[in-house]
């Protein structure tokens, strides 16, 4: 389009310039997203001790007012239903939740009382992978451990 002498160049991108742009943004992925994906892990593993911290807390409330952690079979379900004290009335709840949430990785926790590591009770979560064992994100996390910490 010409105006009085001037000239418009309309232009864009060339392809060699669209590859070259593409290329560095993939280069930066391949470089930030595996540290990135590291600290999501390790914010998980603190999110999963901070949880267990507060179970933990709970349960010793529990135990203030019944004198007695619940069993297994009541599970941590038991911090929200509430239990009968040596009084017979009902105490609790203990946690503000409706039902017990589910470690960062989407899986229940695992509670045992009496407990094979501790006297009283264990509490864990077993990791991304969702079984005992495993290192990296599948590691567990264990009150044992968190109050090694």
């Amino acid at each position: 389009m010409k105006i009085k002498g001037w000239q418009k160049k309309v232009r864009g991108f060339t392809l060699v310039e669209l590859m070259v742009v593409i290329a560095i943004i993939g280069f930066l992925a391949v470089i930030i997203l595996p540290r990135f994906i590291g600290v999501m892990g390790k914010g998980r593993r603190a999110a999963a001790q901070a949880q267990i911290r507060s179970f933990e807390d709970a349960l010793e409330m529990y135990y203030a007012d019944v004198y007695s952690y619940p069993g297994s079979d009541q599970g941590l379900q038991a911090l929200i239903s509430g239990g009968g004290g040596e009084t017979g009335q009902w105490a609790g709840p203990y946690l503000k939740k409706t039902k017990i949430p589910l470690d960062p990785w989407g899986n229940p926790y695992m509670y045992r009382s009496p407990g094979q590591n501790n006297p009283d009770y264990d509490i864990a979560s077993y990791g991304k992978d969702g079984v005992p064992g495993g290192s990296g994100e599948n590691a567990d996390v264990t009150n044992w451990d968190v109050n090694a910490q």
